[in-house]
C-alpha cells in the first residue's frame, strides 16, 4: 500500500513539475478521454436500448397484420425499426388518400406507372427514416475515431518537446551529466505518451465494437425496410 501511495505521489509530482507545453498536451489527452469515455456510457446504453426495442418490435410486427394495431404498438415501444415502421406507413397512408382524391390518376386498372409511383414514394420515405435513425445512431463515433488515431501522436509530441528541453537544458549545465539529472525529465515526457495510449486503447476498442453493432442494426432495418416495401407494395397495387 506504501509502494502504490508512493508511486502515486512521484507520478503527481511529475505532473505538476512538467513544462507548460507538456502541460497543454497532457490536458488535451485529459480532456479526450474524459470526453470519449462520456461518449462510451452513453453510446452502450443507446445501442443496448435501441437493439432491445428493435427486437421487441420486430417480434410483434412478424406475428401482427393489423397496421393499425402496429402504429399504435411503435409509438410505444420506439427504437429504429419502430421508426422506420412510423415512416412507411405514415407515407402509405398518405398515398392512399392521394387515390382517393384522384391525385394519382392511372391509365388503367393495371397501369405500371402509377404504382411504381406509389411504391417509390414508401420507399423514399423509408430511405430518409433510415439515414435518420442510422445518423442517431453514428452520432460521437467520429470523436472515438479521431481520440484512438490522434491521441498517441498528440502525446507523442508532448513527450518529444520534453526530452528535447531535458537536453536543452543539460547542454547548458557544468559537469558531466548523470542519470539522476537525466531520468526526471525524461521521466516527465513520457508521461505524455502513457496518457495518450490511455486515451487512444479504449476509444479504438470502443470505436471498432460500436461500428460493427450500428452496421449490424443498420442490415437489420434495410431488411425490414425491404420487407416492409413488399408488404406496402402489394397493399397499395390490390
Amino acid at each position: 500500500m506504501n509502494l502504490f501511495t508512493e508511486g502515486t505521489n512521484n507520478i503527481l509530482m511529475l505532473l505538476v513539475s512538467t513544462g507548460p507545453v507538456v502541460k497543454a498536451v497532457l490536458l488535451l489527452l485529459i480532456f479526450m478521454s474524459v470526453f470519449s469515455w462520456a461518449i462510451i456510457y452513453t453510446k452502450f446504453r443507446l445501442l443496448r436500448s435501441s437493439s432491445k426495442k428493435s427486437a421487441t418490435f420486430l417480434n410483434l410486427y412478424h406475428s401482427n397484420e393489423d397496421m393499425r394495431a402496429l402504429l399504435s404498438f411503435s409509438e410505444k415501444v420506439g427504437g429504429p425499426v419502430a421508426e422506420l415502421f412510423r415512416a412507411g406507413y405514415a407515407e402509405v397512408v398518405k398515398t392512399e388518400k392521394k387515390k382517393s382524391r384522384g391525385e394519382l390518376d392511372p391509365k388503367g386498372p393495371g397501369d405500371i406507372s402509377s404504382r411504381s409511383e406509389s411504391v417509390d414514394s414508401v420507399e423514399r420515405a423509408l430511405n430518409r427514416a433510415m439515414t435518420k435513425e442510422a445518423s442517431k445512431l453514428e452520432k460521437s463515433l467520429v470523436f472515438l475515431a479521431t481520440t484512438g488515431s490522434s491521441a498517441p501522436f498528440i502525446g507523442l509530441f508532448g513527450t518529444v518537446w520534453g526530452i528535447m528541453n531535458s537536453f536543452i537544458g543539460l547542454a547548458g549545465s557544468k559537469g558531466v551529466p548523470s542519470l539522476e539529472v537525466v531520468a526526471p525529465g525524461i521521466a516527465e515526457a513520457l508521461i505524455a505518451t502513457a496518457i495518450g495510449l490511455a486515451a487512444a486503447i479504449p476509444a479504438t476498442i470502443a470505436y471498432n465494437y460500436f461500428v460493427n453493432r450500428v452496421r449490424a442494426m443498420e442490415v437489420e432495418m434495410e431488411h425490414f425496410c425491404a420487407g416492409f416495401l413488399n408488404t406496402a407494395e402489394r397493399y397499395l397495387n390490390r
